[in-house]
């Protein structure tokens, strides 16, 4: 009895069927093939692709944003009237597509390096699609609510470039295996001498981009200015409610220099504190007075506004999930808390012998003190006894108004030149980080401005201000920048130096070695592979290095042929499809 032997013998390859099975959904050895993979697949690895460039952007943003959630959950509150915090779905929304995308491209990078075809399963590219236009939806939407905010990009880049371009040299610098293997085994085409070139574009680029670089922390240690001053923006604001005595001697315990508030003016003249027009959101009003709940806050007399609660919103809505964190006693004390007048917050800052910042808000025309409501800011501040020197208000309100609030320094909340600063009597400025840039604070600070910056919750951020010289910082957060001290990273130019030229060029060896390794390896294993052919082997290998599928039943034909014209039925035959080519064994027969 004769014992045929099968015509292919392939060994288990547990690896590739794991990611041929995930990626595209192909278990079974007969569904893998050699073939180069259709234009419509390479349409969805480059899909694939920007998902993944777009995703790691869209992560990057909300990582640095994280510094304006409280004011994004703000400009979402004024459109919708509902206070809750928004950015938690997006967080668990971005890190779950981002991941999910991250596996199937490293999937697919796999599928190159191993030289399988991809095929995307549809169920991945339904995913693919769902996250790709979820997350663009989500750019939209930033752009049109919250739009000033793309400028924190570039802010970040000041304290994150020197280590994204580490982590984007070695990354571009891994790829070149794939760019090699693509461009060394296979015939030279059009295509593939623009693939080598545009790699060779961006490889350049990335060694030269440090030039660009404008990073404050990359100075000598010397040269490091004191650790700016930290104002308790609104008091301890994620510790405590807003604009409440509770919230500022939060501030001074977690060593905050000075207190900044927002004032507005009752109707009876009375300077209260409160960043909203209304008073709904930091208040029980829709409970007592349910039918003024969209009235302006100034248009309440004192009384009234005293007689509301101004605490039992923090416990209910938790904006920064700190209530925990709070004792019973500490709870208690919060829900009994009321609106905070000028002349309340002025004394605890006295007691503390520190400096305030008061934002004054003018009140409407029609407002009954809108031409006394100078007078009633400076009544409040000489009743507080608080030294006048130490009050600095911020005032919109046109010049014109400017020099009717005496005996107060001026300070300004828009950049401003040197000259105009003089012109007006402006002693201080107080910026938005995005607005102050490294070189304009090194000009104020050259004649004698003052600058504060607003707001700084992020160890990084507050770093490269403290780096560009910043005096003193405006902060949601002062328990988080008390335990920064000192700048997160900070190291001089010459070692930068060292760290980008060793990087560049180690990368460039890396990269000359692989592609010196791939062409050493494919020449060998032809030349190799070509002393070891026989007629049927040369005849069979012609075509090897199309692998389609039309080739690979052209080999079997031909094997086949050979059987039909004769082999004997104990030789047996195994075909090597990785090498391309068949080779024969005899062997005994089988009984």
């Amino acid at each position: 009895m004769v014992k045929h032997q099968p015509l292919q013998v392939y060994e288990k390859q547990v690896f590739v069927s794991f990611v041929t099975g995930i990626y595209g959904c192909r278990w079974k050895r007969y569904q893998r093939s050699q073939d180069d993979s259709s234009r419509w697949e390479c349409t969805w690895f480059i899909i694939l692709c920007s998902s993944f460039l777009l995703l790691l952007f869209w992560a990057y943003f909300w990582s640095v944003a994280q510094n304006d959630f409280n004011e994004f959950n703000l400009s979402v509150y004024n459109r919708s009237g509902v206070w809750k915090d928004e950015t938690i779905p997006l967080l668990a929304s971005t890190t779950v597509g981002f991941s999910y995308i991250t596996f199937l491209l490293i999937l697919a990078l796999f599928h190159i390096s191993l030289g399988q075809q991809l095929n995307l399963y549809w169920v991945h590219k339904i995913g693919v699609s769902a996250t790709l236009l979820t997350t663009i939806s989500g750019v939209i939407t930033v752009d049109d609510i919250w739009r000033d905010e793309w400028d924190i990009l570039f802010v970040s880049l000041q304290a994150t470039a020197p280590f994204l371009h580490i982590g984007a040299l070695a990354t571009v610098t891994a790829v070149s295996w794939l760019i090699a293997g693509y461009v060394i085994r296979r015939e030279r085409s059009n295509f593939q001498i623009m693939v080598l070139l545009v790699y060779a574009l961006v490889l350049v680029a990335l060694y030269l981009v440090p030039l660009t670089f404008n990073c404050p922390c990359i100075m000598d240690r010397h040269r490091l200015k004191p650790r700016p001053d930290i104002i308790g923006r609104r008091g301890a604001p994620m510790l405590a409610p807003e604009h409440t005595v509770v919230s500022f001697n939060r501030a001074l315990q977690h060593g905050a220099s000075s207190l900044e508030a927002d004032v507005a003016i009752s109707v009876d003249g009375v300077p209260f504190l409160m960043r909203d027009r209304t008073l709904r959101r930091t208040t029980d009003v829709s409970k007592i007075f349910p039918a003024r709940q969209l009235d302006d806050a100034s248009l309440f007399n004192w009384t009234e506004i005293r007689s509301l609660n101004a605490g039992q919103w923090f416990l209910k809505s938790d904006p920064y999930w700190t209530v925990e964190t709070l004792t019973a006693r500490e709870r208690s004390r919060i829900g009994n808390q009321t609106v905070c007048s000028l002349t309340e917050m002025l004394r605890l800052a006295s007691r503390a012998n520190i400096s305030a910042l008061l934002n004054i808000r003018k009140p409407l025309p029609e407002h009954p003190r809108s031409r006394n409501w100078f007078m009633d800011t400076l009544w409040a501040v000489q009743k507080s006894g608080i030294s006048q020197k130490r009050v600095r208000t911020v005032t919109w309100t046109p010049d014109t108004d400017r020099g009717r609030v005496r005996g107060l320094q001026q300070a300004a909340n828009e950049k401003l030149s040197v000259e105009e600063i003089r012109q007006r009597g402006i002693t201080s400025l107080t910026l938005h980080y995005s607005k102050a840039s490294h070189r304009d604070i090194q000009e104020y600070l050259a004649n004698n401005v003052s600058v504060t910056v607003y707001p700084v919750n992020e160890p990084w951020l507050y770093s490269i201000l403290w780096c560009s010289g910043v005096p003193s910082v405006s902060s949601d957060a002062p328990q988080v920048l008390r335990k920064v001290p000192y700048p997160i990273w900070l190291m001089s130019q010459n070692a930068y130096n060292f760290i980008w030229i060793s990087s560049d060029l180690l990368s460039l060896i890396i990269v000359i070695g692989i592609f010196c390794f791939q062409n050493y390896h494919m020449i060998r294993w032809k030349m190799s592979g070509m002393q070891n052919y026989n007629p049927e082997q040369i005849m069979l290998s012609a075509v090897s290095h199309r692998t389609s599928r039309d080739v690979n039943i052209m080999k079997e034909k031909l094997i086949l042929s050979e059987l039909n014209n004769g082999l004997s039925s104990t030789e047996e035959l195994s075909l090597y499809p990785e090498n391309g080519y068949a080779r024969y064994s005899h062997g005994g027969p089988s009984r």
